[in-house]
Formats: structure tokens, sequence, C-alpha cells
């Protein structure tokens, strides 16, 4: 059985995949920033006897990965490095600040690669290793209101896949997890819309589709990763999610003029119309 490092457990896909893994039999070091803020992980290791350990672990600072993945490497080598831990930014990009492109890009993006860096040395020395980097479809699919979000997770895809070409010469692979909507804090409570005020009207209609779209369980990005630790592909990108698929065939649909046109429509009705036409699905705000 591997030993397997994931970020960001606190909540949804992290904390789903710490579980599922412990429960089939791997030995897990879920990490999170705080996790006297998260007991739920804990008590659910506790009551099922899970072979999984929680450590402080914050994506964004030097000192805190290292420290925790020295304290994992105690109990031997890191064999799957998983990089979950995310945050998200959904506004224009014109009102978007400094600062929080800043943030989403620190954590999304250069939190992956800090992770990274901390476990390569020892995976490289030994032959062998597995990187999981969590992206998502809106790393390949650009949408008018996830621009600071899908840039830090386009970064990330890019990346991943230079570093996969970087890292098999020494027996590590890399993988990508790109999940579309799941049942997540990041998507249910954490995502932040525009506001009334915003010069951008036309991006209260990813709120919409957003809300409209049916939410997938968590268990199945857990299995996506359990089939990915489990197999010896070297697959690089793996779509998570029942229509994450259908997605990217309907980008692939279009051109890049017509994917403009399509979301850069001036009326919210015409836009409105278009994915009840080709989704069949009536995504205009109730009420």
């Amino acid at each position: 059985m591997a030993r397997v490092l994931i970020t960001g457990t606190s909540t949804g896909i992290g904390k789903d995949a710490a579980l599922h893994l412990g429960r089939a039999g791997h030995e897990v070091i879920a990490t999170m920033r705080q996790p006297d803020r998260a007991p739920e992980l804990q008590e659910a290791v506790t009551t099922e006897e899970l072979p999984v350990s929680i450590l402080p672990l914050d994506v964004d600072d030097d000192t805190s990965v290292r420290k925790a993945v020295a304290t994992a490497l105690e109990g031997g080598p890191i064999d799957v490095l998983i990089n979950n831990a995310g945050i998200t930014v959904w506004t224009a990009l014109e009102e978007t600040p400094v600062a929080d492109l800043q943030r989403v890009m620190e954590t999304n993006f250069v939190g992956p690669m800090r992770c990274a860096q901390a476990v390569l040395p020892g995976m490289r020395e030994r032959g062998e290793g597995l990187i999981i980097n969590v992206t998502s479809i809106a790393g390949r699919i650009a949408i008018l209101g996830t621009g600071p979000y899908g840039a830090s997770k386009a970064a990330l895809e890019s990346a991943s896949e230079t570093l996969a070409q970087e890292v098999r010469p020494y027996g590590v692979r890399v993988a990508i997890l790109e999940p579309r909507f799941f049942e997540t804090p990041i998507i249910n409570e954490k995502r932040e819309g525009p506001g009334d005020d915003t010069a951008y009207p036309a991006l209260h209609r990813l709120n919409a589709l957003a809300a409209a779209t049916p939410q997938a369980p968590t268990s199945i990005t857990s299995e996506r990763i359990l089939e990915i630790m489990e197999s010896d592909s070297d697959q690089l990108r793996w779509p998570a999610g029942p229509d994450a698929e259908p997605y990217f065939a309907w980008r692939g649909s279009m051109s890049d003029e017509e994917w403009v046109a399509y979301h850069g429509v001036a009326k919210d009705e015409t836009w409105y119309a278009a994915i009840e036409r080709d989704f069949q699905m009536d995504v205009r705000p109730k009420g």
C-alpha cells in the first residue's frame, strides 16, 4: 500500500479522498492549514480506525510545507502527492484586485509547485512516485467570470505537462485530475461572484449556470484518484465527473472566435436561449 500526502483535506474533494484512500488501506497524511478548525475528518478517522494522520500544512508558506513534508517522511517515503488545496475567485478581470490575482495564483499554482519540489528529491532517488495535481475544467476552458481562477488552473495544467516530461526519466508519473461541478464548499459556499454594482452584469450568467448544473458527489473524484494510483498508464489528463467530457466536447465544437461570441453576447436572453438549446437546461434566474 502507498503512503499518500494530500493537501486541502478540511472539506470537499480532499477530505473525501483522504477517507476513501484510508478505507482502501493506503496510509494517508491528510494536511490542511488549521486542523483544529475542521474536526470532522479526525472524528471520522477515529471512529473508523483508519490509517490517516493529520498535519498542518499551508501551501502558501515555504516553512510550513518543508516542516510538514519532513514530519511525513519520518514515517517513511511519500509515494503519492495529491495537490488538492485551492481557492476560487470568480470575478471580472478588470474588477479583480491585483492582490486577489496574486492570492489565487499563489495558492492554486505556486502552492502545488512548492509541494512538488519538497517531495520530488525522494521520489527521484527511489526511481518511483506519483504526483496528482487537481485542476479544473476551467484550466482548459475559459468562460467569463472564471478568469482569475481559470488562469491559475491553466498555469497548473501547463506546469504539470512540463513536469511530467522532466520527471519521466526518473520513474515518476504526473497526472492531472480535471473535475467539473462537485458538491464542495469551493462551489457552494466560497465562490465569490460579482456584486450588483459590477460593470459586467453578464457575469451573473455564470452564477445561474453553476446553480442550475447538477453537482456530482465527491466520491467520484476519490474513485478517479484511486484509479490513477492503481493504473500504470502514462495518461496525463483525467477528467472527472459525468459531464466533464461533454463539456470539453462542447468547447471543441467551436472555434475560438465562436466561443468568444457565444459567451460575449450582449443580451442575456440570447445566451440563456443558447444554453437551453444546447443543453436542454433553463438556467434563467428564478424569481
